[in-house]
């Protein structure tokens, strides 16, 4: 038995896949991403896709400053869903307000 094998580990190139797939190593884009996934659930999506989207623009960042950790597509996937839910919410709360201040 490989020493890799009785230590738990998989190969490099598993790893190496592993990482691209789950971006362990970027935080920030990781937990966007999740955050952006669960954004479209009403009342809690105006906070999670906000957070989302800043999340996922810190991972963007930290993935171009250390390539090596990974996340470009997790964080871009927060900025877009997070951006999109986040925003339409915040929109869709502001119209509402207008509407009561109004009438």
């Amino acid at each position: 038995m490989r020493s890799d094998q009785q230590s738990g580990g998989g190969s490099n190139e598993e790893r190496d896949i592993l990482t691209r797939m789950v971006p362990y190593k970027n935080t920030h884009a990781l937990v966007g991403y999740y955050l952006a996934v669960f954004s479209f659930i009403p009342f809690l999506g105006l906070a999670l896709g906000l957070a989302a989207f800043v999340l996922g623009i810190i991972g963007l960042k930290r993935a171009a400053a250390e390539p090596e950790i990974k996340g470009r597509t997790h964080a871009w996937v927060a900025i877009i869903v997070g951006g999109l839910f986040g925003f339409g919410y915040l929109a869709l709360v502001l119209l509402m307000m207008s509407d009561i201040i109004l009438h």
